[in-house]
């Protein structure tokens, strides 16, 4: 059985609860700080961002979570998706290791994203919210919330970074045919976007700044909640519907990780594939090493500082201990625009601060190289996200083949890449570079970080 090629599950083995790794971990992690008191957050405090199913779960310590059946019912226009072994890619680099990925992209947006977006839309529409807002860096997870809008009838404003909304038009596109309405961020339609654009007409942005103009939305209307695609608890929770999976089709054919990793951006993606698997590792079961794989250009857990920091360039959001390269950080832009935040998620950062996960950062060249490789393989065009735990993967796949270990590497190919292709076109023509971020960046963008300790 462990040489078969595509491991499914029935449409009855999709989870019927979310996981939260908050009920297991050894240590409580530092709550979320109110940005002007400084005190610990409410619920009340969300109360104008999210509804209060939402805030609920972001705040529980509950181990499972119910999923409600109108999400599921959703849920199975993709789920399951498949996990596969990567047989042609072991084959050409000659390795014993064994590797396999779980494919998200199998999903109406083309990647893992669907998984928060229709429950988030969800419990909005079940408080009778008539508009959410949001951000998005390479548009994956705008795309998700406009699909998931269209499922329950809701409004979807989405403020894109300009980088991204430039270089991938058909992404704007995709999030248009499901009703969304769609600015490049810095935008002329927020106070704050116009005073970034005056100072440079040609700001790239970032998903820090678009995090500051949806807020700002979504806070003067009623009506209006904001959506995250990452970063919180809740989110990170949604999206352990890929690891419980996972762990479902291993046990079929008999496979138990020795390395597992994860593209790490903001930390969805990784915490879906990861936490489930980790929850195993805490009780005895396996023993994986589990490591975040992220950008040289924005590495976050790699040379970030873990403390509290704004999830917004703006200042509007509650301040959360994470490792951050600080709230005014704006990153070059790379081609996994998904990667693009300037901190990690809390909980991600909490388990990396207790040692429970490793990390390293890789540089855009290698992970394209690695990202041609594996669809020429394996047939599928990576999203440029999922490329870095590729070239992590492939990493651990040479070093077997030099000691003749016969590790088995676990990995979720978070998205495809049909939506990406010139950022591909750019790497095989030679005009792809990559980006050593200077220490003086960091320490500049720190400087304006809050001093609060705890």
């Amino acid at each position: 059985m462990s040489d078969v090629n595509k491991i499914l599950l029935e449409e009855n083995e999709i989870p019927t609860q979310w996981y939260n790794i908050l009920a297991d971990l050894p240590a409580a992690m530092p709550p979320p700080l109110h940005p002007g008191t400084h005190e610990p957050a409410t619920a009340e405090d969300f109360g104008p961002l999210f509804p209060k199913a939402l805030i609920e779960q972001e705040m529980t310590a509950e181990r499972y979570v119910d999923i409600p059946e109108e999400v599921l019912d959703v849920y199975k226009l993709w789920r399951p998706t498949p996990l596969f072994r990567a047989h042609r890619l072991e084959k050409e680099l000659d390795t014993p290791a064994k590797i396999y990925y779980k494919y998200e992209g199998v999903s109406p947006a083309g990647s893992h994203k669907p998984n928060t977006a229709v429950p988030q839309v969800f419990y909005n529409a079940k408080e009778g919210i008539a508009k959410l807002t949001t951000e998005t860096g390479a548009g994956q997870w705008g795309s998700s919330l406009a699909f998931a809008c269209a499922q329950f009838g809701l409004e979807c404003e989405i403020w894109q970074v300009a980088a991204s909304y430039r270089s991938k038009p058909y992404r704007r596109t995709m999030m248009e045919i499901w009703g969304g309405k769609v600015h490049p961020s810095p935008s002329t339609v927020t106070e704050y976007g116009r005073s970034l654009l005056e100072k440079d007409a040609d700001h790239p942005g970032s998903l820090g700044i678009a995090i500051s103009e949806a807020v700002s939305e979504a806070v003067a209307d009623e009506d209006t909640r904001y959506a995250l695609g990452s970063v919180l608890n809740h989110v990170l929770m949604h999206q352990t519907v890929i690891g419980e999976e996972a762990l479902l089709q291993m046990n079929k054919v008999g496979a138990v990780p020795d390395v597992l990793v994860g593209c790490t951006g903001g930390g969805s993606n990784f915490g879906g594939l990861a936490f489930p698997f980790m929850r195993e590792k805490l009780s005895g079961n396996i023993n994986p090493v589990i490591r975040c794989v992220e950008p040289k250009a924005c590495p976050t857990l790699t040379k970030g500082e873990y403390r509290y920091d704004f999830g917004d360039t703006a200042g509007l959001t509650p301040l959360m201990k994470m490792h951050t390269l600080g709230h005014d950080f704006v990153p070059e832009p790379i081609h996994a625009g998904g990667l693009r935040y300037h901190g990690m998620a809390p909980l991600v950062s909490h388990v990396y601060e207790l040692g429970l996960v490793e990390a390293i950062s890789i540089s855009q060249k290698e992970c394209f190289e690695a990202g041609v490789l594996f669809a020429k393989t394996e047939g599928i065009v990576p999203a440029p996200e999922p490329t870095h735990a590729i070239a992590a993967a492939i990493r651990v796949a040479l070093e077997c083949k030099e000691s003749g270990e016969e590790k088995t590497i676990l990995t979720a190919l978070c998205g495809h890449g049909h939506l990406d292709l010139a950022s591909y076109e750019k790497y095989l023509k030679g005009d792809m570079v990559d980006i050593d971020l200077d220490q003086s960046v960091i320490d500049e963008a720190l400087s304006t970080v809050p001093d609060i300790q705890g």
